[in-house]
């Protein structure tokens, strides 16, 4: 799955309690936002793959900001995946699954966190080796009693539940022993992006690290 040349693979749920989903309209400010991410101890970034820069801002934080472990994210099919790779990404995430994304996804030898919302899909991807998974959309598809309840029947599944996750909620995801992290958007709100107001941004991410220390 990976070459000689590839970097060793790691867990992409091991990286940090909270996994900032960004969303970025311009490519400039991608290098100062994955700092001030780092700096609060978030060091994944998801860069959704939603606009424009999105391609352009990976490059930026992947050839900037060392310490950041920059990820795709909205990763849709496999031209998506090879875009990204190319890009820099580390890590790739998709909102949901099907075969030839999974197969795209397994090819480029990065980790990835694929999509379900159901059991059949978690089961489908478990029949084919693939244990850690996002949970989206984590509120709507029924939350913390939702992934609660498949601990007991998919005991090797573990999860990144994200989708409406706030600050409020994440800590009762994180309690759940088969959720590893958690993504959401709280530690980037509009105004400070807007603003370029990174020391919020930092402050905001580092009590999101916390949460870590909850568990």
């Amino acid at each position: 799955m990976t070459t000689d040349s590839s970097p060793a693979p790691f867990s992409v749920l091991g990286l940090a309690p909270v996994i900032p989903v960004v969303v970025l309209d311009d490519a400039a400010d991608a290098a100062p936002l994955a700092r001030a991410l780092v700096a609060g101890g978030l060091p994944a970034v998801e860069v959704t793959l939603r606009t424009p820069a999105a391609l352009d801002a990976i490059r930026a934080i992947a050839a900037e900001v060392p310490d950041a472990v920059v990820g795709a994210g909205t990763v849709l099919n496999a031209e998506a995946v090879d875009a990204a790779a190319a890009a820099g990404a580390r890590f790739l995430v998709s909102p949901g699954t099907t075969d030839r994304l999974r197969a795209a996804m397994d090819a480029s030898g990065l980790p990835y966190l694929p999509g379900v919302s159901t059991v059949s899909e978690a089961m489908g991807l478990l029949e084919r080796g693939v244990t850690e998974m996002k949970f989206f959309p984590a509120e709507a598809a029924g939350g913390v009693a939702y992934l609660k309840s498949l601990g007991s029947p998919l005991p090797r599944a573990r999860f990144c539940p994200t989708g409406g996750v706030t600050a409020e909620s994440a800590p009762r995801y994180l309690a759940l022993p088969n959720v590893g992290c958690v993504g959401g958007t709280w530690m980037l709100p509009k105004a400070a992006l807007a603003a370029k107001d990174w020391a919020t941004v930092t402050k905001l991410a580092g009590e999101a690290a916390a949460l870590g220390g909850t568990r």
